[in-house]
């Protein structure tokens, strides 16, 4: 049977014993057989992968490239992903460029079949990269299904950094949250954002996103933003917000309200 994470609680409560315990529980669901025996295949068989066609055909990496990207659900669409890796993003036309969800983007960059010199997929660290992708998301996939909003919190701790640290402007990091849906969920609900935010123009959503964020957080900069005190800013604040809607569900404003009032200091987390 595969390690099944530990959840204690829920809410800040829970995130604090996950966030304690991580290391040691992410190790454990690492060694699950299932697991070890989708990575040690993916190494041994995906440098010799050098087509979107060959990758697409072989159903246990194809397994694995998608879910180091959380696109584990499109498994089944073999015709879409083989277009996407095979167009790339280097032209401007190319439909990982034309699509919303910035992970497609993400994937189809990192495996390079459209590269000249060939794709990354013989590159000597890309099957440890990949695997590395893969077996976080899969933890986080095994969380949330004890509890959803702890999976988009690890979300948030995995994938922030990484567009805070990326050389493109301000503006480009937050379409990119914006584009990716776990981030965009976490955020809005940080913020006190209405879901229907995505049914204004782009650029009126770029506004919203930074006044808020500036107005909540202190700073509308994505790399400010995902730094580690920060970073737990905007985790807290989103398990926080989720709990006092849970309550209020249930008709228990008292408890929330409580909630709120005994919030942990942040610079004691």
């Amino acid at each position: 049977m595969s390690f099944q994470p530990i959840i204690v609680g829920s809410g800040l409560v829970a995130w604090q014993f996950l966030r304690s315990t991580r290391d040691v529980q992410q190790a454990s669901f690492d060694a699950s057989p299932s697991l070890v025996r989708d990575t040690d295949y993916f190494a041994e068989k995906i440098a010799g992968i050098t087509t979107a066609e060959n990758l697409v055909a072989d159903r246990r990496l194809l397994r694995v490239a998608l879910g180091a990207f959380g696109l584990q659900d499109d498994i089944d669409s073999k015709f879409f992903i083989r277009k996407l890796l095979e167009e790339g993003t280097t032209a401007t036309d190319a439909l990982a460029n034309k699509l919303a969800d910035e992970r497609y983007k993400a994937m189809t960059r990192s495996f390079g079949f459209d590269r000249l010199g060939g794709p990354r997929t013989g590159y000597p660290d890309f099957a440890e990269e990949i695997i590395a992708k893969f077996r976080a998301q899969q933890f986080e996939v095994a969380v949330g299904e004890q509890d959803n909003a702890l999976r988009l919190s690890l979300a948030l701790q995995r994938s922030l950094p990484e567009i805070g640290s990326a050389a493109v402007s301000n503006d480009t990091k937050w379409f990119r949250i914006m584009g990716n849906q776990p981030l965009r969920t976490v955020f809005e609900g940080a913020l006190g954002l209405p879901s229907s935010l995505g049914q204004l123009d782009i650029d009126q959503q770029l506004e919203v996103f930074k006044d808020k964020a500036a107005a909540r957080f202190g700073s509308s900069d994505v790399s400010e933003l995902s730094a580690h005190e920060t970073l737990a800013k905007i985790a807290q604040t989103y398990l926080l917000q989720e709990q006092v809607k849970d309550f209020k569900a249930a008709g228990t404003g008292q408890i929330a309200l409580t909630l709120l009032q005994n919030l942990p200091r942040w610079d004691a987390l």
